[in-house]
């Protein structure tokens, strides 16, 4: 019966479509009219601002140059900036403007630090993702997540107890590289150390052994699967026009990220409901207290403004900061050694001698002699991570919205409403900054006399910069210094493909398109 009431509308859909032609036809002319009025007025607007001379920033494109561009956005705004240092695309409402001079950065990051927020039309797109955690939140909401996790990250407990995780898991990601090398078997490093780091972020961050590392926990899987897919589905939508309308019909890309995000719902509001069920059955370590049972104590004192849905945003934002900014970090790290195959001998040779090893150590003496004062004295190391955040941030690009008119240091005039993004991946690649070389992989533009030399963050802006520069940089670094020195002390590492040159996927953290394929060899 369904069967042929379905048939019987389809054939009257297709018979009135036939007997009204003219209809059909003019509608559709109709429709072609309204777009040709509506391009119209969009490129008159377009030549407007390209011919205005009001001291704002050259305009070098309009919206649809990003959508053209898209998948290979960041070598398109390197480019651009090396001719423009500041510059901005036009759309209907408002300009998007980019920098990458150092003095604007400081501007926007510290000096005019209120002006620049996230604001609505960022908030509008990270929204449904990231909610109101820490890296979508604005005012009181993100002043007390910060306050919150300041104190976390200052506290000498994480700082051993997340030490003891890094150590642990890593030991984890050396057996099964030891077993790939055995066998001679190609690996996938950047998936391995996406699920290595996500471990350790669940174990530190939110008490849990995910294990997601030993493949043998399916919804861990499917939660890491549908995450990073998110990440790029909810990217997209900055290029996506249509993206408002295909949430509302569930139509598209927007479809696949609501499936996404209910599978990140189910994972972490279950998540919240097992730490509350712990801390109520005292089951907790009062002296490991981990960040989630630290929002949950804050929550019982105001259950009405930190509600789950609240306490969900904050997990994922945690999620996201410990998982994909050191994976993807030691990801092109990895590769670049491969590149080069010397600095890959050096930083081998350094790790041994701050451990002071005399023959190759078995895994647990290792990880005994990987204490904080080996870590400290590993320079080049140190060195080549910077140089890798340096090319390669684990942040591209990072949008804020101008809350009121503005003039930056450069002389271009900010308008309020205007989108405004500083960009640490063309920067890296600025020979204005860097100098003639900008593009080499050289760690020992790090180094003076051997020892580890810092840059101003606003000029090195893998972590930010001012009010809401990164709470775990050091966590961060931390995590990637015993990761990287556990895998060159035990493995040589090769690419599969020499001559195949690795590209990113464009999304909110530096993913590496397709992964690394390497070949491993025990030292």
């Amino acid at each position: 019966m369904n069967t042929l009431f379905l048939f019987s509308t389809i054939v009257c859909l297709l018979t009135g479509f036939y007997f009204s032609t003219p209809f059909m036809l003019k509608l559709t002319g109709l429709a072609i009219l309204f777009v040709i009025q509506l391009l119209a007025v969009f490129f008159v607007l377009y030549f407007k601002e390209l011919m205005s001379n009001d001291q704002r920033p050259p305009v070098v494109g309009s919206v649809f140059s990003m959508l053209i561009h898209f998948n290979h956005l960041y070598d398109y705004v390197t480019l651009i900036a090396k001719k423009h240092h500041t510059f901005r695309f036009f759309t209907p409402t408002h300009s998007e403007v980019y920098t990458a001079d150092p003095i604007n950065v400081e501007h926007i990051l510290k000096n005019n630090f209120d002006n620049y927020t996230r604001g609505p039309y960022h908030k509008g797109i990270l929204g449904d993702l990231l909610g109101d955690g820490i890296f979508a939140a604005d005012g009181d909401i993100w002043r007390h997540q910060r306050k919150l996790a300041s104190y976390e990250f200052s506290t000498k407990v994480l700082r051993d107890f997340s030490t003891d995780v890094f150590r642990s898991n890593t030991v984890k990601l050396v057996i099964k590289l030891t077993d790939a090398a055995v066998h001679m078997q190609i690996i996938n490093l950047q998936d391995l150390l996406m699920k290595s780091t996500l471990d350790s972020i669940f174990k530190v961050g939110f008490g849990f052994d995910l294990d997601t590392l030993s493949g043998s926990d399916e919804v861990s899987n499917r939660f890491m699967t549908a995450f990073d897919d998110s990440n790029g589905i909810t990217y997209w939508r900055y290029v996506d026009l249509l993206w408002r309308v295909k949430r509302y019909f569930n139509i598209g890309s927007e479809a696949i990220l609501k499936k996404n995000i209910n599978v990140i719902d189910s994972f972490v509001f279950e998540l919240i409901e097992h730490k509350r069920e712990q801390m109520k059955n005292g089951k907790l370590n009062r002296n490991k207290e981990d960040i989630l049972s630290r929002f949950l104590i804050e929550s019982e004192k105001d259950p009405e403004n930190l509600s789950d849905k609240y306490l969900r945003d904050i997990s994922l934002s945690f999620i996201m900061a410990g998982k994909d900014t050191s994976a993807s970090t030691l990801t092109w790290f990895f590769y670049m050694l491969c590149k080069h195959n010397l600095i890959q001998e050096k930083v081998a040779l350094e790790v041994k001698e701050a451990i002071g090893a005399e023959y190759t150590y078995s895994i647990d003496e290792f990880s005994h002699k990987l204490t904080e004062t080996a870590l400290d004295k590993m320079h080049y190391l140190h060195a080549a991570l910077t140089e890798t955040l340096r090319l390669y941030p684990a942040v591209p690009l990072d949008g804020k919205y101008s809350q009121k008119d503005d003039i930056l240091p450069d002389g271009f005039k900010i308008k309020k409403g205007d989108g405004i993004s500083y960009m640490p991946y063309p920067m890296g690649r600025m020979t204005y900054i860097w100098g003639e070389d900008a593009e080499e992989f050289r760690p020992e533009r790090w180094l003076r006399d051997g020892i580890f030399q810092p840059e101003s963050p606003f000029k090195l802006t893998a972590f930010q910069g001012g009010p809401r520069i990164c709470l775990g940089k050091e966590f961060a670094y931390r995590q990637m210094k015993i990761m990287a020195a556990f895998l060159v002390f035990f493995f040589k590492f090769h690419l599969v493909d020499e001559s195949k040159e690795a590209t990113y996927r464009t999304m909110f953290t530096l993913h590496m398109d397709k992964g690394l394929p390497l070949y491993v060899f025990s030292r």
